[in-house]
């Protein structure tokens, strides 16, 4: 499972945060990494997880 490969979609519903918001992030750069072949876009659990990770904080004080 954690070198998954997951489209838009179903990287919304493991992730509960919306397909709109990924496709957003993709575009601003704020998100994890992804892959485009030809017109999908693909994205590694293993990457997106560390991503997730790296975003944990402990406060509302914490840096964003």
């Amino acid at each position: 499972m954690a070198d998954d490969f997951l489209n838009t979609k179903q990287l919304a519903a493991r992730t509960g945060i919306a397909a709109n918001t990924w496709h957003k992030w993709r575009t601003t750069g704020e998100g994890p990494a992804y892959r485009k072949i030809g017109s999908r876009v693909i994205y590694r659990w293993s990457v997106v997880a560390a991503w997730i990770d790296a975003h944990e904080k402990r406060s509302t004080s914490d840096a964003a």
